[in-house]
């Protein structure tokens, strides 16, 4: 006996669990509906993750921009006044947490947060020990080596300054150079020499202001360390504080101001590192084929101050070849103009080779923007204001950057026209 089954009823139909929803208040499924669950399919397959959609910018109305930016600005410059040298602090410690929160992130894959900030500075110290523990010796027989020639230098400049008396004297010249040339010549080497003997002296005289600088240096480590352990707190309060990015890495307001420092501030160590090192090498050279023999004994000390040098933007290469310069014009004067030559050359190479391939992934900052930027710095706080005034300034320029795509100045104009 065949038995059919009867086909389903529409009520049947609707009762049917796999094509109803569970209860009246799921709606169902749109087509966008659908959509964001195919993408979530797709994303949880691939793994990877679909960008976030860029918020809306913020519209700044007319009113703020005429009453409170200006007053907030105003505040703002008076409030660094008041503050004295403890901005300086307050900057220098957000500078030093903002350059070693990616080590300490680094290493807190392994650590745990205190201690992975603990690892940070150990490593930077580390470093530094290092550096100064290859640089010490060479440097140190460099200057002792220098300190025990000086006289032999005098003494060949004063032989030079009679020969250029006697060839006035032949011609009828009444200049007297020998005599001022040995007076200025022994008063020099006067003052070199007592100056081994007068460091105690000038190490009592400067003890207080040692006992301040190493206060405030205390106080920018204490604080720097406190950025740090409180380093995802500060950021999540920036992010509420400024504009919504698209969530994504790329547009986050804190991730962008510490990627700019630390790019800043990488270029330069490197760059430093390549110009000191060319200057070395370079007057090694010249020391090997008897152009300056000079050069040999002191590259690594000449080196050195040059790459320091390099740290302090168009003013430091100015000041970097003074040194072996004078040491020239002191031993060998036509020394001094190949010298003048070389440095010449490797300020064209560094402007032209060098600082372009460096800073190529990393901030650049327009020229009159620096100048600006040190002036403003070194009038306001002498030499700290000055060291701390282009990673401030390139800060300013990441968040101006950002304010510049995610805010909206109301318009002051309909842009109708006046009847």
């Amino acid at each position: 006996m065949e038995v059919r089954a009867d086909p389903p009823t529409a009520a049947e139909d609707v009762e049917t669990p796999s094509e109803q929803p569970e209860s009246a208040d799921q709606a169902p499924p749109t087509e966008a509906t659908q959509a964001d669950q195919a993408a979530s399919a797709d994303t949880g397959q691939t793994g990877l993750t679909l960008p976030a959609q860029l918020a809306a910018p913020v519209s700044v109305p007319r009113w703020i921009q005429m009453i409170l930016l200006p007053l907030a600005l105003l505040g703002l410059w008076e409030l660094g006044h008041a503050m004295g040298t403890l901005l300086v602090v307050v900057v220098a410690a957000g500078v030093i947490a903002v350059i070693l929160n990616p080590l300490a992130k680094h290493y807190q894959s392994v650590l745990p947060r205190g201690l992975a900030i603990v690892a940070s500075y150990l490593t930077i110290l580390l470093i530094f020990a290092a550096i100064g523990a290859l640089l010490s010796a060479p440097v140190s027989d460099q200057l002792s080596h220098f300190s025990d020639n000086f006289p032999a230098f005098v003494k060949r400049v004063n032989h030079d300054v009679v020969n250029i008396q006697h060839f006035v004297n032949q011609h009828g010249l009444k200049v007297h150079i020998a005599q001022q040339g040995h007076s200025a010549l022994q008063s020099l080497q006067k003052q070199v020499l007592k100056s081994s003997a007068s460091i105690l002296s000038f190490s009592r005289d400067v003890l207080g202001q040692l006992v301040t600088i190493a206060v405030d240096l205390i106080l920018t480590f204490v604080l720097s360390v406190y950025m740090l352990v409180y380093a995802r707190d500060i950021g999540n309060l920036v992010r509420r504080w400024m504009p919504s990015g698209d969530g994504t890495t790329g547009d986050d307001y804190p991730l962008l101001i510490q990627h700019a420092v630390s790019g800043y501030v990488r270029g330069q160590l490197l760059f430093s590192l390549i110009m000191g090192g060319s200057a070395g090498v370079l007057l090694e050279l010249l020391g090997l084929v008897g152009v300056f023999h000079d050069g040999s004994h002191y590259a690594v000390f000449f080196g050195l101050f040059y790459g320091l040098m390099e740290l302090i933007p168009y003013i430091g290469p100015i000041i970097g070849p003074i040194p072996p310069i004078v040491v020239a014009l002191a031993t060998q004067p036509i020394a001094a103009l190949w010298l003048l030559i070389v440095f010449v050359l490797l300020q064209q190479i560094e402007g032209h080779i060098v600082a372009p391939q460096v800073f190529r992934i990393s901030l650049r900052i327009n020229p009159i923007l620096v100048i600006l930027a040190l002036l403003i710095g070194y009038q306001i706080y002498s030499i700290p204001g000055a060291l701390l005034a282009l990673p401030v300034a390139t800060m300013i320029r990441a968040t101006a950057l950002y304010l510049r795509k995610h805010l909206v100045l109301e318009p002051w104009s309909t842009g109708q026209p006046r009847l």
